[in-house]
């Protein structure tokens, strides 16, 4: 696959598209005409200029379109391509064409923008309004005599290549990709897609190209690259997580990346209903449990969406509780006011800084008397693991993910080598759900669901004997979640809520039907907007009766509650 697909630097003539599905020209035409921002460095681009000079499209007539969309309008367009030669679906994506002239134009604004920001570290220029003032000007001096369309295309190949990612930028824009994996030099781009899943996109790197995005990619992470120093991960500057290799020293495939795509708008327990990952009795058990302080662990495999849920569910804590984070890599984001975030740190940056770890920062965490505590994945670090288990065993009940395959699985890899946490202390943990991406169908559509959520309880008051009672657990045939024991009074945290409250056995389940309503009302009036679904459980949190007298007669609007964080 020629490296140079979606750019193609020659002319090339008429170009247009020859199906209706792929960006089409009267949306371009609509574009530029009402939606455009104002620039005063170009106009609007003559139609005879959007129908011929500015795509190059030709698709091979094996290829079905599956659907198309736009990821940067009007610069990115996507489809997605049913190949009926490799009976496979890609994901195909295209950007303006450039002329030899538009070409030479870029490559020349590109010397004068360096020379004007050689003051700059080019690797972290944010998308600010000086660095955009100072290229509509530049494009404005050296701009006169070129076609508006023209001065259009190249605006926006450098603002891609200055503040974006680059080629990579218009999967970085598609919401709907989930992870972007390159395993190597001229090999193709891999995407996982939320509804298609993997697929093989038309993007691929030759080796020199994809070493220096690599290092490029490292020092937006704060990362240094070398022969010595060939692998990392880290964070980028929106958030998205990433593991890089540099060379092929340990990979005898070239360079390689991952992208893990940070979540803008994080999902929340209406989102994982809606997908089937739980079910609506599943989640109002949680609510009640999380909102009572208490602590779960989300196991899974890579990918399952343990953090996904972990952060959901942690929407349930009380609105002004007092909670505090602790990641590797940041990923956890809830609205609450009274949350205090923090990230450890390595001394691989490009400045030599004092290492502080997540043992440093659960140490001093514990100090600040949180009410609650997120710690992203503990995995092989006994002191860390030894010491999130030692703080809620203490008192601070807490929320975290582990790598393993079952409950049973986690237990095992916490109380074996090199790990060694007591039976005793493991018990501490309320709760374990199970997480993990399954085929539905006879096509074999890959979704996450959460296979089931199992209690810990200790047989003996010296805690001896820890034992897992499954309270829920998935049905792959239909694929349903059932619960498996007879009623919730016989739950071991129910009942300890119920004890600390004072509620006797009908109080508890209204309780737990409360929430189920909720759940429901807010699924049934699509009523699934991040800040609507936060504005409902703090209502519900501060005014429960005012919020289910609304629900019963068809007139709870959270979104004109007062309830939301500041």
């Amino acid at each position: 696959m020629d490296e140079n697909i979606l750019t193609t630097e020659t002319e090339t003539g008429e170009g247009e598209f020859e199906r209706g599905e792929i960006a089409p020209i009267e949306d371009l035409k609509r574009y530029f005409t009402e939606e455009a921002t104002t620039r005063e460095f170009a106009g609007i681009p003559p139609d005879s200029f959007i129908e011929s000079k500015f795509f190059d499209i030709d698709l091979s007539d094996e290829f079905d379109v599956v659907e198309g969309y736009w990821t940067s309008k009007p610069f990115a367009y996507t489809t997605i391509v049913f190949d009926e030669t490799e009976e496979k679906r890609r994901y195909l994506f295209f950007e303006p064409v450039l002329s030899d002239f538009e070409q030479y134009v870029r490559q020349d604004l590109e010397q004068t923008i360096r020379y004007a920001l050689r003051n700059e570290d080019l690797t972290t220029v944010s998308d600010s309004d000086r660095f955009r003032d100072t290229l509509e000007r530049l494009v404005v001096e050296h701009g006169a005599a070129i076609e508006d369309g023209s001065l259009h295309k190249i605006f926006y190949y450098l603002t891609r290549d200055f503040i974006g990612y680059g080629r990579l930028d218009p999967l970085m824009q598609d919401p709907h990709i989930e992870d972007i994996s390159c395993n190597g030099e001229d090999r193709p781009v891999f995407v996982y897609h939320e509804d298609y899943r993997d697929l093989e996109t038309n993007l691929e790197f030759t080796g020199n190209k994809l070493d220096s995005l690599v290092l490029s990619l490292a020092q937006r992470a704060d990362k240094h690259l070398s022969i010595s120093h060939p692998q990392d991960s880290g964070t980028l500057p929106d958030g998205s997580r990433i593991q890089l290799t540099y060379d092929s020293d340990i990979s005898p495939q070239g360079s390689n990346f991952t992208i893990r795509k940070f979540q803008e708008v994080p999902f929340t327990p209406i989102d994982l209903i809606q997908f089937n990952t739980f079910s609506l009795d599943q989640m109002a058990y949680l609510w009640l449990a999380i909102e009572n302080n208490m602590s779960i662990m989300f196991v899974g495999p890579t990918a399952s969406g343990k953090t996904t849920s972990m952060n959901a569910v942690s929407l349930f804590l009380p609105p002004d509780g007092k909670i505090i984070s602790i990641e590797k890599v940041r990923e956890i984001s809830i609205p609450h006011d009274n949350w205090a975030s923090y990230v450890s740190r390595d001394m691989s940056g490009s400045e030599k800084r004092e290492e502080i770890s997540m043992y440093d920062l659960l140490q001093s965490a514990l100090h600040a008397r949180p009410e609650y505590m997120l710690v992203g994945e503990i995995r092989t670090d006994p002191v860390v693991v030894r010491t999130f288990f030692q703080s809620i065993f203490t008192g601070h009940p807490g929320g975290t993910t582990f790598h393993a395959s079952s409950a049973q699985n986690a237990i095992n890899r916490l109380t074996s080598d090199p790990l060694n946490i007591t039976e005793q202390m493991v018990s501490a943990v309320d709760l374990m759900a199970v997480q993990q991406q399954v085929s539905i169908g006879e096509q074999g559509r890959r979704e996450r669901r959460n296979l089931n959520i199992s209690e810990l309880r200790r047989e003996t008051e010296s805690g001896d004997m820890l034992e897992l009672v499954e309270l829920f657990k998935w049905n792959p045939t239909a694929d349903v979640m059932e619960q498996t024991i007879d009623s919730l009074h016989e739950s071991r945290v129910m009942q300890e809520i119920a004890d600390n409250k004072g509620w006797d056995q009908e109080q508890l389940l209204s309780e737990l039907q409360n929430r189920r309503r909720v759940l429901e009302y807010l699924i049934e009036s699509d009523i699934t907007d991040y800040d609507d679904v936060i504005d409902a459980f703090y209502s519900f949190s501060r005014n429960k009766e005012q919020v289910l007298d609304q629900i019963r007669t068809g007139k709870f609007d959270p979104s004109r509650s007062d309830s939301s964080p500041s």
